[in-house]
């Protein structure tokens, strides 16, 4: 089977490029859903311990986290150290099944795949990117999204640039959707030969 890392930055258009794998019928795990899931479960207590006040009715309440967080490098450590073992652990879980249903692709979906380091777990990179204009229209536009929020989701990631020169296959959905489907199926098409032929690592 063949671990593909799909990644890119806000507004990029990457929850949408995630959706025509699904369509393929290619499991695909969003860490993003994952991390929501921890804050409703298994990540409640850690959390509320590191970070007193932040749960409410047995839940993470993300605005009071978001406060508790307030920008301070340490504070994010702290948080990454609790969360992340907990999101490979599911990870690991969403593999072990896919394998089992003898999938020969499965999509692990991380807006942080480069700057967790979680894209050494993955066979392949797929960049989802598209034109900065178009980048910065599609963000701003969001409910309760203002400049300031969109420069410092942007400083928290790497430029875009830089994970293109990182990228086995890049996906560009600035040129309307019918043109990003395409180019996904292609990509499904060539990474289901190479795990027919077993070529699951890069050459």
């Amino acid at each position: 089977m063949i671990i593909l890392g799909l990644t890119g930055s806000i507004g990029m258009g990457k929850s949408t490029t995630a959706g025509f794998f699904t369509e393929a019928g290619i499991p695909v795990q969003n860490a993003d859903e994952v991390v929501h899931a921890l804050y409703r479960g298994r990540a409640v207590a850690p959390v509320e311990a590191a970070f007193p006040g932040v749960a409410e009715d047995g839940v993470i309440n993300r605005a009071r986290l978001s406060k508790a967080l307030a920008g301070k490098a340490e504070n994010f450590e702290k948080l990454e150290a609790i969360v992340h073992p907990l999101v490979r652990e599911e990870r690991d879980r969403f593999l072990e099944k896919a394998r089992a249903d003898e999938a020969p692709i499965a999509v692990l979906d991380i807006p942080l795949l480069f700057e967790t380091g979680a894209d050494r777990a993955v066979d392949y990179v797929l960049v989802v990117t598209c034109d900065p204009a178009i980048q910065r229209e599609r963000v701003l536009a969001r409910p309760d999204m203002t400049v300031e929020k969109f420069e410092t989701v942007l400083k928290r990631q790497l430029p875009d640039g830089e994970k293109r020169a990182r990228a086995d296959y890049i996906v560009d959905t600035g040129h309307g959707i019918d043109k990003a489907r395409t180019a996904v199926g292609r990509i499904i098409a060539e990474l289901k030969d190479k795990a027919a032929d077993g070529a699951a690592q890069k050459d």
